[in-house]
């Protein structure tokens, strides 16, 4: 039921209230609405048409995503209702590419905060106040918290980052109907690094640079132990944390918490999903794969550390899955005698007594060259670093190439699609991560799979609530990955190696499913859930408006 103790222009203003013209006259006259509206009542389904037409009459992607933050802010209801029509065209104008420009000039625009929480890292004691004043009495299910360090394409962004975490939150909701009314974007200020933000007048963040560690891990163990006191049952999603930082506290709070790195996870099961869903339709093996990883950062030392574990999970010692894996980063191949590996790179670093020319191999063609991989992927944002001679090298030692070139946006990828396509013969295996049109040759139309998280993280997030899970274990990310790979349509030419994000929602559920099961069979649930397709179906919200 409907608040009644809010004035009229509160429920007018209230996003999760408010029903526009569709306050039926019954309701106007009960929360002294009457006047206050145009008479025609609306429906929620002519709300939405009406909205998609103001959508399509603004002139860029930009302003579209301008006039949905508008309706975000007025009527989540009616955002939602319009989002779920339109899923696949909406996200990369509500998040990824779009949001990058939104972010840039956060400050310029600023209008109103959209119920996220901002955080000085250097004011601890405003923690447990603004975690209050922001869930204002709402039960709080999932938090999306950001430094805005590390914003991928982009870089550090300071508080301009808050829109990362509302817009991870709209995904969560459009693809796993997770309740917008049990969410809360937070972004934690810790300075910035970049100078035309603290030279900017309008800068609306701290104006200093970034914190020295000390202070800042203090703070952030303040505030997580703060936020799961306040929200037992909360789900932590750390997003766009700097590479110094983001490893480090996923790793020491992932025992205790259930908390989710998407930088770090989210890309790793997306991109064994695509693995997986390659090997359907190659009939090959994960332990006969040779894999490359150009751009050893955040991301791509995740990635490699997923597809490892999967294969320890697969029988093989951990001495031997590290055996199968090269990454590249600035350096070139990386040799375990650099003094400036990161924690993550080093158990991936190869000897140099492994190869008779280690000093020769600084550079991606030399690597492909000599160890002849048959899995190759980019998280470098280096354009058209994957080349024709590259590709050739590589195929030309493989029958069917995987090569997912996963930097975007689209500027910063390694390679086109199509041309990946044309240069193996129609014989690569492709997921790119920004969207990609069906590629036609010779004869064949071959659907390219995007590597986009958006088809993992949501379902995850709604199997850990659904579940009660205490925590979020490997095997349930496994799980997730296997239930989306197996999706693939191997009989198919020219199949893609992951589904499409148009069918987003349904796909969402089938990975709750899987991770909630898994979560249940570890014995990790916090109550008894005698039904697991039941307990995701009643986690899962749907736009409706109440009476």
């Amino acid at each position: 039921m409907m608040e009644q103790n809010k004035t009229s222009f509160e429920l007018l203003n209230d996003p999760f209230l408010n029903k526009g013209t569709a306050f039926t006259l019954d309701e106007r006259e009960r929360y002294g609405l009457v006047g206050l509206l145009p008479p025609y009542v609306q429906t929620l389904e002519e709300q939405v048409k009406q909205a998609y037409l103001n959508y399509q009459g603004q002139h860029d992607d930009v302003a579209r995503r301008h006039y949905l933050m508008n309706l975000f802010s007025r009527n989540r209801t009616l955002f939602y209702a319009l989002f779920a029509d339109h899923v696949a065209e909406f996200m990369p104008v509500v998040y990824d590419p779009v949001i990058a420009q939104d972010i840039k000039r956060y400050s310029e625009f600023y209008i109103e905060p959209q119920n996220a929480v901002f955080l000085d890292a250097t004011r601890p004691q405003d923690i447990e106040s603004a975690l209050k004043l922001g869930a204002d009495g709402r039960d709080i299910d999932i938090i999306v918290v950001t430094d805005a360090e590390g914003i991928l394409g982009i870089g550090d962004w300071g508080t301009n980052g808050v829109e990362i975490s509302v817009g991870k939150l709209m995904v969560y909701t459009a693809a796993a109907g997770i309740d917008p009314a049990r969410v809360l974007p937070v972004v934690i200020d810790a300075g910035t690094n970049r100078q035309s933000l603290l030279d900017d007048p309008m800068y609306l963040g701290t104006r200093h640079t970034r914190i020295d560690d000390d202070t800042y891990y203090s703070f952030l163990d303040k505030f997580v132990q703060e936020a799961e006191r306040q929200f037992p049952n909360l789900y932590l999603h750390f997003e766009d944390f700097g590479r110094s930082h983001a490893a480090v506290l996923l790793d020491k709070y992932a025992d205790t918490y259930p908390v989710f790195n998407d930088d770090i996870e989210g890309t790793g099961i997306i991109t064994l999903a695509g693995i997986l869903g390659a090997l359907n339709i190659t009939g090959g093996k994960l332990l006969d794969q040779r894999y490359l990883c150009f751009g050893a950062g955040t991301a791509g030392c995740g990635i490699a550390e997923r597809v490892y574990q999967e294969m320890v999970d697969n029988g093989l010692s951990e001495e031997e899955a590290r055996s199968h894996f090269y990454l590249i980063d600035k350096q070139g191949l990386l040799f375990d005698d650099m003094s400036d590996l990161t924690e993550k790179q080093r158990p991936f670093a190869r000897k140099r007594s492994e190869f008779a020319n280690a000093d020769k191999l600084t550079t991606l063609q030399a690597v492909v060259d000599e160890i002849h991989p048959t899995i190759m992927v980019g998280t470098s944002t280096m354009s058209g670093a994957f080349t024709e001679d590259v590709v050739r090298s590589m195929a030309a030692h493989c029958e069917r190439p995987m090569i997912f070139p996963l930097s975007n946006p689209t500027e910063l990828a390694e390679a086109k699609a199509k041309d990946l396509i044309e240069w193996t013969d129609g014989k690569a295996l492709v997921a790119t991560g920004i969207p990609s049109e069906p590629i036609e040759y010779k004869g064949v139309s071959y659907e390219i799979g995007q590597a986009n998280n958006a088809l993992i993280y949501p379902g995850l997030g709604l199997g850990v609530i659904a579940a009660h899970s205490r925590l979020l274990t490997d095997t349930m990310i496994s799980q997730a990955a296997h239930s989306l790979g197996g999706i693939v349509d191997a009989s198919k030419p020219g199949a893609a190696v992951l589904p499409p994000v148009s069918k987003l929602t349904e796909f969402s559920h089938t990975v709750a499913m899987a991770v909630a099961k898994q979560a249940i069979k570890e014995g990790l649930n916090r109550v008894d859930i005698p039904d697991v397709e039941e307990a995701v179906r009643s986690h899962t919200w749907t736009p409706r408006y109440d009476d």
